[in-house]
């Protein structure tokens, strides 16, 4: 893991958009591989200090500057995964990681925030929400706090999941606002924990190096707000790159290798473009279905749905 120099750059906010996700048309793309200085602190122009956590350590490309912030999520002295967060929105449009299968339980820990998007020269570390503490006010407008969930009729969903993390410590760095998208309970712990649990299966079984995941939102194309501060997504998607992978697979998961990905009803009530309802379905979760597809498929929604020519992994994982 990388350490942290001594001292510390000024961060300048990224200039705010305004409107759907999708209005990007003229905007600077991030096109990479990235460049430039050291950069220091969680958060910065780019993922300098947490590429390790995207395959061949290049994030995704295609994705407009203006409005989003790069996080190197920083816990206990270390970098555990990366997000891309949307200051406006109040959410990560992406987090990024490294799949290790969990050697404890899932931990009862405390909520966090990012200081560094309320205060340029804050500590580098996520710090925690204390029970009923007041929020500073700067840190409620440069992002989510936990009143925004308070009877939203949404459950916290984390697009890292904590159990995909190997220590404690790497499971407790996912409960923070900036890894966290409004889910329903019917998708989170439906169809949607399902994937996540597939994902993990298939690692273990079939991939002999490192499994690079991205998990990110989908929002609507009329934007939709829980308290009038946080985006609610339309989908769940992700995707997982595994260069290195059994010479003896069967025939049935040769199509699940290098890469593979998913998107996930996040509203039973959404059109079935996208992803088809299975109405044979257990009432509980019918309408959060996931659908399986290729990385080629789920590129081509995100470019149609986001307007972004994206490619989440360098070369195709190839």
């Amino acid at each position: 893991m990388a350490t942290m120099n001594q001292h510390h750059l000024k961060f300048v906010p990224l200039q705010r958009t305004i409107g759907s996700w999708n209005l990007f048309s003229g905007a600077l793309l991030l096109l990479l591989p990235w460049f430039g200085g050291l950069v220091l602190g969680e958060i910065s122009d780019n993922f300098s200090q947490c590429l390790n956590f995207f395959y061949n350590e290049t994030p995704p490309s295609g994705i407009p500057a203006a409005g989003y912030q790069p996080i190197c999520q920083r816990y206990k002295n270390q970098y555990h995964f990366a997000s891309l967060y949307h200051r406006q929105h109040r959410a990560p449009l992406y987090s990024a990681y490294i799949l290790s299968p969990a050697d404890g339980k899932r931990p009862n820990n405390t909520w966090k925030y990012e200081p560094q998007l309320a205060f340029s020269r804050a500590s580098p570390e996520m710090k925690s929400f204390y029970g009923d503490a007041p929020v500073d006010q700067n840190v409620i407008e440069s992002q989510a706090v936990l009143e925004d969930y308070k009877n939203s009729g949404y459950t916290k969903g984390h697009l890292n999941p904590s159990m995909h993390q190997k220590t404690m410590a790497d499971r407790e760095a996912t409960f923070t606002l900036t890894n966290i998208v409004p889910q329903q309970a019917g998708s989170n712990s439906g169809p949607w924990s399902g994937l996540e649990r597939e994902v993990l299966g298939k690692f273990k079984a079939y991939c002999n190096g490192s499994m690079y995941v991205i998990t990110g939102a989908l929002p609507y194309i009329t934007e939709r707000w829980i308290n009038n501060r946080v985006s609610a997504p339309e989908y769940m998607w992700s995707a997982y790159c595994c260069p290195s992978y059994s010479s003896n697979l069967p025939t049935s998961m040769k199509k699940f290798f290098p890469t593979y990905a998913a998107v996930g009803r996040n509203d039973r009530n959404s059109s079935q473009e996208i992803v088809p309802v299975n109405v044979k379905a257990r009432a509980s979760v019918r309408g959060y279905d996931v659908r399986r597809m290729s990385l080629e498929t789920l590129e081509d929604i995100l470019a149609q749905r986001l307007g972004m020519p994206i490619s989440l992994f360098h070369g195709q994982c190839q």
